[in-house]
């Protein structure tokens, strides 16, 4: 079994956050998006993942490219890189990994998170992973027959079709299907909206009786922008909590200070007169003092000084002292 991850977008809807870090890996609840996204594929799979092959922008450097293959790596699997050179769309980006492309195997975009308890059907040709939403018109959905079959993508529709959106995931029993109809594609130059879209493969192999099915999820998450992400953040965080997991490193010094669960908080982070939580992620390393941070996600290395947070994003090495309310700072920043 392989997962494919395309993953070569730097995320322009999360700066300053992605100048330094591509947003698959900005951790959430205290793990890189992708990192997750990748375990929780796994959980669902049931069985050994032998490669992971990650497409990726080339400028991302090797620092990422070593983070990626120890993700991979912590599952037991063969961590591949690609690069996609242009932003060409879903297809092209899958296709840049086509010598990964054989038996089964899960395609996966890095920036959603999910909640499943599903058991995945093996037998069909292909399974989309869909989220019942309150909202379809806003989503790509799927139509079913009363087989329970996929008849048809819609992309937004304006008309009630179904309530299943499409989330971004889809296991192929052979991958190497899809990699042949995109080929096509590609080579027939079939473009919407500038882009070689996974859809279009899709629709070719339904064209040609392949039978695919939903896999239904119980969560979906999204890290879009500044405030979903954070949204993320709480949510993981409260499953997580429900899951038992432990959240608090035993390496934290605590002055003074309260915890409201649910939170993250990394290895050597130092709290003094400081209130936390509920639904805050702390990176490793990192000094709050008389500050008071709730619904936040705060990277590792910071310090964080006077502050009054809520709904706050600051990444890794930056520096805060004062007493704004919601903001949103990337790397290496300094607010005195």
């Amino acid at each position: 079994m392989k997962i494919i991850v395309p993953m070569a977008g730097r995320g322009s809807r999360l700066r300053p956050h992605t100048l330094t870090v591509p947003k698959p890996l900005i951790p959430i609840a205290g793990k890189p998006i992708v990192h997750r996204l990748v375990e929780d594929i796994a959980k669902v799979l049931d069985e050994k993942v032998d490669e992971v092959a990650f497409i990726i922008g080339q400028d991302f450097g090797e620092k990422v490219e070593a983070d990626l293959k120890a993700i991979a790596e912590s599952l037991g699997a063969k961590g591949t890189i690609y690069y996609q050179d242009k932003p060409l769309g879903t297809g092209h980006a899958i296709m840049c990994a086509k010598d990964s492309l054989s038996g089964p195997a899960v395609v996966a975009y890095a920036d959603t998170l999910f909640k499943a308890d599903f058991t995945l059907n093996k037998d069909a040709d292909a399974v989309i992973w869909v989220k019942q939403v309150d909202n379809p018109n806003a989503y790509g959905v799927v139509k079913l027959n009363e087989k329970n079959e996929i008849t048809e993508l819609v992309e937004k529709p304006e008309e009630f079709v179904s309530d299943l959106a499409v989330i971004g995931i889809y296991y192929f029993k052979d991958v190497a299907v899809l990699k042949g109809e995109l080929q096509k594609v590609l080579d027939q130059n079939i473009i919407r909206g500038g882009e070689y879209q996974i859809n279009d493969g899709i629709k070719a192999m339904q064209a040609n009786g392949n039978v695919f099915v939903p896999g239904k999820v119980d969560e979906w998450m999204d890290c879009g922008n500044k405030q979903i992400t954070v949204e993320t953040n709480g949510r993981m965080l409260n499953f997580l909590h429900q899951d038992g997991a432990k959240l608090i490193s035993d390496s934290v010094k605590i002055t003074n200070s309260e915890i409201t669960e649910p939170c993250f908080i990394g290895d050597n982070v130092v709290l003094t007169n400081a209130k936390i939580g509920p639904n805050v992620s702390i990176g490793s390393g990192t000094k709050v003092e008389n500050s008071t941070i709730k619904n936040s996600l705060i990277q590792n290395e910071s310090v964080i000084m006077n502050a009054n947070l809520d709904n706050a994003m600051i990444g890794s090495h930056a520096k805060f002292d004062g007493n704004f309310t919601q903001i949103s700072i990337g790397d290496y920043s300094v607010l005195e």
